[in-house]
């Protein structure tokens, strides 16, 4: 059985904490959950999980990040990995910056910062229904 991930990225730990329990409360172990503090921590994960054949289905990325912003990010790894599921969690945001991720990394949803743990959950579970999970 193929495994399967969901990789959430934020520059901050409190948030990578925050979603680490979430997903661990709804998800427990049916999937790899993996967490980046970075754009380029993101690609190395991405890299490791792709030579262990675990799939991954979900990408759950900060907007406002050092080095590579969440949109420019999610278009890369759209352009790379089609079928991967994009969701866009941050407060940081403006309104072309979520247009361009929906136009050119295919984004299933938009999170504003703060979010509550049952509007994560549901749009994590339409996701996985949407990468045919």
């Amino acid at each position: 059985m193929v495994k399967k991930a969901i990789l959430c990225v934020d520059d901050e730990r409190i948030v990578l904490l925050s979603l680490r329990d979430q997903l661990t409360n709804y998800l427990g172990e049916r999937y790899v959950c993996e967490f980046a503090e970075s754009a380029d921590e993101a690609w190395e994960i991405i890299e490791e999980l792709n030579q262990e054949d675990i799939k991954i289905l979900i990408i759950v990325s900060d907007w406002l990040m050092p080095n590579m912003k969440g949109d420019e990010f999610l278009i890369k790894v759209h352009q790379q990995f089609p079928n991967i599921v994009t969701v866009l969690l941050t407060g940081q945001a403006d309104e072309e910056a979520i247009e361009r991720t929906r136009k050119y990394a295919n984004l299933h949803s938009y999170i504003p910062k703060p979010w509550d743990e049952e509007t994560l959950i549901q749009i994590l579970k339409s996701g996985l229904e949407e990468s045919n999970e």
